[in-house]
C-alpha cells in the first residue's frame, strides 16, 4: 500500500510504498476514507517517542469502509462503514475490565505503537471499531475518536455531574475543545484558558461562560480542572479548585514535571488523576453522542497529499479543532 511514513526518528515524513499490514484472524483492514490528525503526529517525528521499528506509518484517527475480515471475525463484513477506536486492547482485556480496559498491560495506540491511519489500509482487532454513525461525515468520523473518546474518559473518571463548573486549560486542542462539548452537551459549565485571545473568544462562541489567559489567575472556582497543558497553568489551576475538587490530566505539552504542595493538597482535599485514551465501552458512548448531534469541532481538512503541511500546523499548535486528511475526494 502507499502511506506516509518515517525512516527514522528524529526525521520526516515521506510518502511511498509500504508492505500491506498483515491480517489475522480476529482482524479487519479498513480502506481509509478519512484520518486525523494529533499531536503524536509531530512527536514521532522528533523521537518523542521513537518507533521500535521502521518505516513507521502514523494516524490515531481513521475511519473508512472495511475491506477484507480475518477467518474467525463475526459481526462485520466487506463493505461496512466503520470508525476506529485507537486504544488497542485484547478481547480478554475488555472482557475482564470493562469500561476500564485501557488500564489493560500492553495497551496500543494506533499509530503510536502500531502502524496507523495516514495510508490506504489500516488493520485493527475487530473489537475495536463501531459502525460509522448515521448522518456524520467522514470528517466528522475521522475527527472525534482520540479527541472525544479521551475527553469523555476524563470527564467520567473525575466523576464530573450536571451542573458542575469545568475549567478546561489550552482550549483549541482536539481534546480540550471536545470536553467543552461533551461539558455542554451535559449540562455543565465551561471556563475556558488560552494563550491566543483569538482561541478565548471562539471558546465562549462555543459555549464557555468565561475564558483567561492561561497565564492566570483564573478569578473563579471550579469543580472540575481538564488539563493536558501540565505545569505552564499548574499554580493558576490548583488556585481555583475548590476544596474536594479533582483535577485531571492526559498530558503535559508544557513540561513533565510540577511541584505539589502537599499541604495544600491535602488541606484542600484534591484529587489527582491521570487518564489517557477510551476503552470500548466509553467509545461506544462517545458514538451515540456523536450519533445524536455532539458537536465536532473542525479546524480544517486538507488532502492526503498536504499530510506534512498539516503536521506544521499541529507543530505550531496554531489549530482550533481537529485537523482532518481526506484520504478520497
Amino acid at each position: 500500500m502507499f502511506a506516509w511514513f518515517l525512516d527514522e526518528s528524529p526525521g520526516s515524513y515521506r510518502w511511498g510504498e509500504v508492505a500491506d499490514p498483515p491480517v489475522g484472524p480476529t482482524d479487519v483492514r479498513v480502506r481509509v476514507v478519512a484520518s486525523g490528525l494529533n499531536h503524536i503526529d509531530h512527536w514521532l517525528t522528533q523521537g518523542l517517542p521513537r518507533p521500535k521499528s521502521f518505516p513507521h506509518v502514523p494516524g490515531a484517527d481513521a475511519a473508512g469502509i472495511i475491506d477484507r475480515v480475518g477467518s474467525d471475525v463475526d459481526g462485520w463484513s466487506v463493505g461496512d462503514e466503520v470508525v476506529v477506536n485507537c486504544a488497542i486492547t485484547t478481547a480478554a482485556a475488555i472482557d475482564e475490565l470493562g469500561v476500564d480496559s485501557v488500564l489493560a498491560r500492553g495497551l496500543q495506540l494506533l499509530g503510536e505503537h502500531r502502524w496507523g491511519g495516514h495510508g490506504e489500509f489500516v488493520v485493527v482487532p475487530a473489537w475495536n471499531l463501531v459502525a460509522k454513525p448515521t448522518g456524520r461525515s467522514w470528517e466528522e468520523c475521522a475527527s472525534y475518536p482520540v479527541a472525544a473518546g479521551t475527553a469523555w474518559r476524563m470527564l467520567r473518571r473525575g466523576r464530573f455531574r450536571p451542573g458542575e463548573r469545568v475549567l478546561i486549560t489550552g482550549i483549541g486542542g482536539g481534546v480540550s475543545a471536545a470536553a467543552l462539548a461533551i461539558v455542554r452537551h451535559l449540562g455543565g459549565e465551561v471556563v475556558a484558558t488560552s494563550r491566543d485571545p483569538d482561541k478565548c473568544a471562539r471558546a465562549i462562541e462555543l459555549g464557555a461562560s468565561a475564558a483567561f489567559p492561561s497565564a492566570g489567575p483564573y478569578d473563579l472556582e471550579v469543580d472540575l480542572v481538564i488539563d493536558s497543558i501540565g505545569p505552564a497553568i499548574w499554580d493558576s489551576a490548583i488556585a481555583a479548585l475548590r476544596p474536594g475538587g479533582r483535577f485531571v490530566t492526559c498530558g503535559g505539552t508544557s513540561g513533565r514535571s510540577i511541584e505539589v504542595n502537599l499541604p495544600k493538597l491535602f488541606f484542600k482535599q484534591h484529587e489527582l488523576i491521570g487518564s489517557t485514551l477510551a476503552s470500548q465501552e466509553e467509545f461506544a458512548t462517545v458514538t451515540g453522542w456523536v450519533r445524536d448531534g455532539l458537536d465536532i469541532v473542525i479546524d480544517d481538512v486538507v488532502d492526503l497529499a498536504d499530510y506534512p503541511r498539516a503536521v506544521e500546523r499541529v507543530r505550531r499548535g496554531q489549530q482550533f479543532g481537529k485537523l482532518v486528511v481526506r484520504h478520497e475526494s
